[in-house]
């Protein structure tokens, strides 16, 4: 078996274990400890939560969309294959290397999406991006952990609280959506999900874009 290249690594703030970027042969790993969080083999159900949001908004124009964690770029070119050319993309980055990877090692795979002019990078926290401005996205597309359980980084979870719920509810425009990706079920985020006002659609995704894969899933909470 070929061996695993390290390309670099990465502290996310207020997290523990450090990302570390590989390579084998073509292929990229984003791991942490011993999990590898992506791969550029599996980008099936990122590029769904894109879609199926879009798809979700229907023909509304000028969409304004907020992604959390660029990860591999995959939720990004799959909304910028999508949408007009008069949308907006905010890009909520935490973790500048994340970028430089993108733009360094992986600039082939990239594919220029972080210099279309319908994107704007904001190295924040998505937190806090979302709570800046209410009432200014249709959408708000999150994966920014392994899903509801936290995994990167403790801070995470305030996201996928009561209190992180209302705040992502405050940022969305009327009838906006919140799509939420995750590694697995999780019936008590559901439940939050449900008590937060939210009208929700579970969906069962494949992590490979040719339907085979783990079964990842993604939520869409709608705004009433």
């Amino acid at each position: 078996m070929t061996p695993r290249e390290l390309l670099g690594s990465a502290k996310v703030p207020g997290g523990g274990e450090e990302l570390r970027l590989f390579r084998r042969g073509r292929d990229y790993m984003i791991v942490l400890d011993r999990n590898e969080l992506m791969s550029s083999r599996m980008s099936g159900s990122e590029e769904a939560l894109a879609v199926m949001t879009c798809e979700r908004l229907g023909a509304r124009k000028k969409l304004r969309l907020l992604i959390g964690g660029y990860g591999m770029g995959f939720t990004l070119r799959a909304a910028l294959a999508v949408l007009d050319a008069d949308a907006q993309i905010t890009m909520a980055e935490l973790v500048p290397e994340i970028i430089d990877w993108a733009r360094g090692p992986m600039a082939e795979m990239m594919a220029g999406c972080l210099d279309d002019p319908r994107v704007e990078i904001v190295f924040d926290d998505v937190a806090a991006v979302i709570a800046a401005e209410p009432a200014a996205y249709d959408a708000i597309l999150l994966d920014v952990d392994n899903g509801p359980d936290g995994l990167t980084r403790n801070e995470n979870d305030r996201l996928y609280s009561m209190a992180g719920l209302a705040a992502s509810k405050r940022a969305l425009k009327a009838d906006g959506v919140l799509a939420i990706w995750s590694a697995a079920s999780d019936a008590a985020f559901s439940r939050r999900l449900g008590q937060s006002g939210f009208k929700t659609d579970e969906v069962i995704v494949r992590a490979r874009s040719n339907g085979a894969g783990p079964r990842h899933v993604i939520w869409f909470a709608s705004k009433n």
